[in-house]
């Protein structure tokens, strides 16, 4: 990942959006005390003024991320993210063909960040959680992987309804449709196949549209993040360039 200005999609005197590379953190995190690039300063630095998280993108994720200017924008926009008031779509790249649409509605148990949440006893219950998907494209290649003499892949359109932590990336789990790339809930077979074959070390999930009622002006914002050069090479070999 190299260390070029972000890309920035929106900026106001009130908030600004960039397109998040895959790998990059957004914040400093428990989990990942090594690193040394954060959205959150990077963007500060970008434009010389403070800003303010208002929602997450994991740090495998890549595409439209968020921040406020200012205390009081943070504090509508972090309620807007947190009562799903925010429209957000994304597209991923997943093992198998999936349905052509569908709602998983499966509650995820909160999943801890560090062991200072743990020790404080912060519950792990479950908490209600849907997806809504559709499946924009397939393909079938001719490698084989496990049991089966070729591999099948969706491009697929996700729609979270509520936000959990890796909420897409375990709901297709759930329906054993894992993202391609994802090293923490996906499938190694098919990972390492397209590490070998496709040259992609990356989670193939992007944040490709946020729309959300502006905090101060009232107006509906669309915000579209494109795709990075390895993103866009899966595209292009499978044929799904013109597809959205």
């Amino acid at each position: 990942m190299s260390e070029e200005a972000l890309e920035i999609l929106y900026q106001d005197k009130y908030m600004v959006a960039i397109n998040k590379p895959s790998g990059l953190l957004v914040h400093r995190s428990p989990i990942d005390k090594h690193e040394t690039r954060f959205a959150l300063q990077e963007v500060r630095d970008q434009i010389g003024q403070y800003v303010y998280p208002v929602h997450r993108l994991d740090k495998p994720t890549s595409g439209v991320l968020i921040f406020a200017l200012n205390k009081e924008v943070a504090q509508i926009l972090s309620e807007d993210f947190r009562e799903n008031r925010v429209k957000k779509e994304y597209i991923a790249v997943v093992r198998g063909y999936v349905a052509l649409e569908g709602l998983i509605d499966h509650p995820l148990k909160q999943m801890l960040d560090s062991k200072a949440e743990k020790e404080k006893g912060i519950s792990k219950e479950e908490k209600e959680a849907q997806t809504l998907y559709e499946r924009l494209a397939t393909i079938e290649l001719p490698y084989a992987v496990s049991r089966y003499p070729v591999a099948r892949y969706s491009l697929v359109k996700l729609k979270p309804q509520t936000g959990r932590k890796h909420q897409l990336r375990r709901h297709m789990k759930h329906i054993h449709h894992h993202m391609i790339g994802d090293t923490k809930h996906g499938r190694g077979e098919h990972n390492t196949l397209f590490r070998k074959e496709f040259d992609c070390h990356r989670l193939l999930l992007h944040a490709r549209n946020m729309q959300l009622i502006h905090p101060v002006t009232l107006k509906s914002v669309m915000i579209t993040a494109g795709y990075d050069v390895t993103f866009n090479k899966i595209l292009h070999s499978f044929g799904w360039d013109s597809v959205e």
